[in-house]
């Protein structure tokens, strides 16, 4: 991905990446369903997000730092 063209508002915050269409055509048959604009996710899925978030919510002093808990998992490798 050599040709990307970021996009910035008036603060110069990036707000989007412009892909030419010949690499978007490669990232497509690469990833199947890249193109998709909305990915069906299922109720399951759904339910178990919002018990963790209730979990969460009801008891954030237990909720694990990410870069904590990645650290942990690499120095036990």
């Amino acid at each position: 991905m050599k040709n990307l063209q970021y996009i910035s508002d008036s603060t110069g915050k990036t707000t989007g990446v412009f892909i030419p269409i010949d690499e978007w055509n490669i990232l497509k048959n690469k990833y199947e369903g890249i193109d998709q604009e909305e990915v069906d996710v299922p109720t399951w899925q759904k339910e178990q997000v919002m018990k963790r978030l209730k979990d969460y919510h009801a008891n954030p002093s237990l909720a694990l730092d990410f870069d904590k808990a990645i650290e942990d998992i690499e120095n036990e490798l």
